[in-house]
């Protein structure tokens, strides 16, 4: 039975390089379904018109089209492929989903793209893919590739573009079924773990301890977009537990850092009733580019150049208090079974004892701060005479999440 390949874009504006792609991909054996995300019709006839896509968003296209506003006329496409490309997806209308533009059609189709389930083939070819995808891409597994010219007419490098994001989705769905036949054949029950180069040791040591006992480790690295996306997989129901030991994202996020994963980081698995240990890994510090970009307002701080292009600055007691007061807020959210393990002995691997963030006293107004503002009833609170990357540590946090998921179990 042959796939099915869905093409969206402004045919009313792009209509010969969409009907271009669309030979070659029916030339490799491939359906397609042809969607026109175009404000005006469309020379050629699509399968899901600018009429049902502006309708998903609760809008009249001639409403849209008298009114001349670009942007206005952006936002209602944009919010009717996020609403309908679900959709026909679930109906069993296409299998991936190929599209083509600059920033406007980028910014059509690309909602509907992140709104598909992961492991949907998703590939978008825009004049923007070589800036600042983020905006596009958000946690999805969607893939970009850069247009190199404007995606306006045919020539020698489009057409070589082109024919490259069909092969590569058509490789996706090729091979798709049998990647799939191997990983089916040895599932495990899944865990999400958090993770920074400062508090490695810790999660591969817990990645080994529970994968010994018969579960997959996904770590995702602390960095924004890593704390984003394992809240977002949390949210669709991946994970029978999470190992939030590295939760150093909320320090960006109130001191601002440019690793900040947003106001509702550690929300998902409290929300969604799923056990979760969480711990205070690398929050003595917040992070920024290379040491020049660091803000003027920081000057005299204690800094740590990780690398050149990232720099580290250790929290204060004051900015402690601060971010304790938040992850309680946030802990205290909790449906289900959740433990707060506290490493008294330091956060990080730069917050131990001749070190260039050893810090006590502001680890302490943390940890008084976390016991302060804790709703004991709901959330366990656990202390631990060690580092965050002492292997006792590790273990004993693998094994009260072990426990917590059994017991979540038996309560189902």
């Amino acid at each position: 039975m042959s796939k099915t390949i869905a093409l969206a874009g402004t045919l009313d504006s792009k209509g010969k390089e969409f009907s271009y792609v669309k030979e070659v991909i029916e030339s490799l054996g491939f359906d397609t379904l042809l969607i026109n995300t175009g404000v005006f019709p469309s020379e050629i006839e699509a399968d899901v018109s600018n009429v049902q896509v502006a309708e998903a968003a609760g809008v009249e296209i001639e409403q849209l089209a008298k009114r001349k506003d670009r942007a206005e006329a952006t936002r209602v496409l944009a919010e009717g492929m996020e609403k309908l490309l679900p959709e026909l997806y679930e109906q069993g209308k296409f299998d991936g989903v190929l599209s083509f533009g600059g920033t406007g059609g980028t910014s059509i189709v690309t909602p509907g793209m992140r709104a598909l389930p992961i492991g949907v083939p998703k590939v978008m070819v825009s004049t923007v893919a070589s800036g600042n995808t983020q905006p596009y891409i958000g946690t999805s597994d969607l893939v970009m590739i850069p247009s190199i010219v404007d995606v306006a007419g045919l020539n020698v490098i489009s057409t070589k573009v082109f024919r490259q994001a069909v092969f590569a989705i058509a490789g996706m769905l090729d091979f798709q079924d049998k990647a799939l036949a191997d990983s089916d054949d040895h599932k495990k029950p899944l865990i999400a773990a958090s993770m920074f180069g400062l508090t490695t040791s810790c999660i591969n040591h817990a990645k080994s301890y529970l994968e010994d006992r018969g579960y997959e480790v996904l770590i995702f690295h602390a960095t924004g977009i890593g704390g984003q996306t394992m809240e977002s997989l949390i949210e669709e129901g991946f994970f029978v537990g999470v190992l939030d030991i590295t939760t150093t994202e909320w320090a960006d996020e109130l001191i601002g850092g440019v690793l900040n994963a947003g106001p509702h980081r550690l929300e998902a698995a409290a929300k969604a009733n799923v056990p979760q240990v969480v711990s205070v890994g690398a929050m003595d510090m917040a992070n920024f580019g290379p040491y020049e970009s660091v803000p003027e307002k920081f000057a005299g701080r204690k800094f740590y150049k990780h690398n050149p292009t990232v720099t580290l600055m250790r929290t204060t007691k004051e900015e402690n208090k601060q971010i304790g007061e938040v992850i309680a807020q946030k802990l205290n959210m909790t449906k289900g079974q959740t433990t707060l393990m506290l490493p008294l002995k330091g956060l990080s691997g730069l917050d131990v004892e001749e070190q260039a963030f050893y810090g006590p006293e502001e680890d302490q107004a943390l940890f008084n701060t976390l016991k302060k503002h804790i709703d004991s009833e709901r959330v366990t609170v656990e202390e631990m005479d060690t580092d965050v990357n002492n292997p006792k540590f590790a273990e004993a946090a693998a094994e009260r999440l072990i426990q917590m998921i059994e017991s979540n179990k038996e309560e189902k």
